[in-house]
């Protein structure tokens, strides 16, 4: 049992801010590289951020969300795929922490700043052997692997009647295939690779069934009433990865102001674009598209929390509420930083410009399947009428 003191959320708020410079410093050469930096994956182990969704009992601090949340914008305003990486990274930590006792020691036994990859769609096929399954498929999306000890897979068992149960596994990142395909437009640092698994043997004890998790029902017996550790799947994810999309808009208006000073509206009569009536507007809109989605932020991050505090049982709307505010955040970026962009100039599109690589970064956010806009939009709204939702991801 570890005894580590557990920094207080203004201590991880700072510790995070001043981080940002670093971030910002490797970003271009972390997007050629197409993978997270090497020093800046230094700094964010030495400050313990990756260890806010550990278990107290490996060194791990426990973090509610609020502070994920802080945390998470200044990781945003430093760079979206750090951002991006760090709260897949903590919401696969947060997930581990629901399998059997004994995996999580096997996980971070010996190491609290093992860091796991992994995607929840289940693009495999596993069957059932003496001792465990045998997995075969491939699993897109893997954000920070090159950086990554084991793997989070998710597929689909065959069952004795022909059908099929949605499993989760966990392997050492070294049994998988890992194949160097990601080259993108947006999100590039993240090294999102492709792993791919044939005839994979997993041990039964690091295999759990999904199902279970989307109802709360855990396998750690040491977790389970431990505070962080009582939520629903979807909601704890969302509020793990809201804050770094309101911080990559804040990056979005902290690179527009820079670069402002003496410019001018070209083909106008503007010499200084702080005195156009147009700038006015679009700053304006901006700034207020920021403040709402800090507001969807912080409140998903209060409901969760609060959920978490008291034990207390999850509605089907309020589980539809934490995709649609994770949606609403996206859109709003999306709309905000594009406005940043159109008012920033042709000059922008350089790679020396920030803005352009924030554009794409954004573009990439907004599509992601538990992200996008429209679909949780949709859910929430058959919720509110009064339908069945039609997603087992709540």
């Amino acid at each position: 049992m570890h005894t580590t003191e557990i920094p207080q959320r203004a201590e991880m708020l700072r510790r995070a801010t001043d981080l940002v410079p670093l971030i910002r410093d490797r970003a271009p050469a972390a997007e050629a590289g197409r993978r997270m930096d090497d020093q800046v994956v230094d700094a964010l182990t030495e400050t313990g951020i990756l260890r806010m969704r550990v278990p107290v009992r490996y060194g791990g601090f426990e973090s509610d969300t609020r502070s994920l949340v802080d945390v998470g914008i200044q990781l945003g305003r430093g760079d979206g795929a750090v951002g991006f990486t760090v709260a897949l990274w903590w919401i696969t930590s947060w997930i581990v922490s629901l399998f059997p006792d004994p995996v999580q020691d096997e996980v971070w036994g010996n190491d609290p700043d093992v860091r796991v990859c992994g995607t929840l769609a289940p693009t495999g096929m596993a069957t059932a052997v003496d001792g465990g399954i045998l997995v075969n498929g491939r699993w897109a999306f893997n954000s920070g692997a090159a950086h990554s000890q084991w793997k989070m897979l998710s597929a689909v068992l065959t069952t004795p009647d022909g059908g099929g149960e949605p499993i989760m596994a966990l392997v050492p990142i070294g049994e998988i295939q890992v194949l160097d395909d990601w080259h993108v437009s947006g999100l590039r640092a993240t090294g999102s690779v492709t792993m791919v698994a044939e005839n994979l043997f997993i041990p039964q004890d690091r295999v759990i069934a999904i199902a279970p998790l989307m109802m709360q029902q855990y396998a750690s017996k040491i977790n389970k009433d431990r505070p962080i550790y009582r939520c629903p799947m979807i909601p704890a994810a969302s509020a793990s990865t809201i804050g770094k999309v309101a911080g990559l808009m804040m990056n979005a208006r902290e690179a527009f102001f820079a670069r402002v000073p003496g410019r001018g509206i070209t083909y106008s009569g503007y010499t200084d674009q702080r005195e156009a009536p147009i700038t006015h507007h679009q700053v304006a809109a901006a700034n207020l598209k920021i403040d709402e989605a800090e507001f969807h932020a912080y409140r998903l991050a209060e409901l969760v929390d609060a959920k978490c505090a008291t034990g207390d049982s999850w509605s089907v709307t309020e589980r539809a509420l934490a995709r649609v505010a994770m949606g609403r955040a996206c859109r709003l970026a999306h709309d905000a930083i594009g406005i940043y962009n159109t008012a920033s100039g042709g000059s922008s599109i350089f790679e020396s410009v920030p803005m352009q690589r924030i554009v794409r970064d954004m573009e990439a956010i907004n599509l992601h399947a538990l992200n996008h806009p429209n679909t949780n939009m949709e859910l929430y709204g058959r919720v509110l009428c009064g339908l069945e939702p039609d997603s087992p991801y709540l």
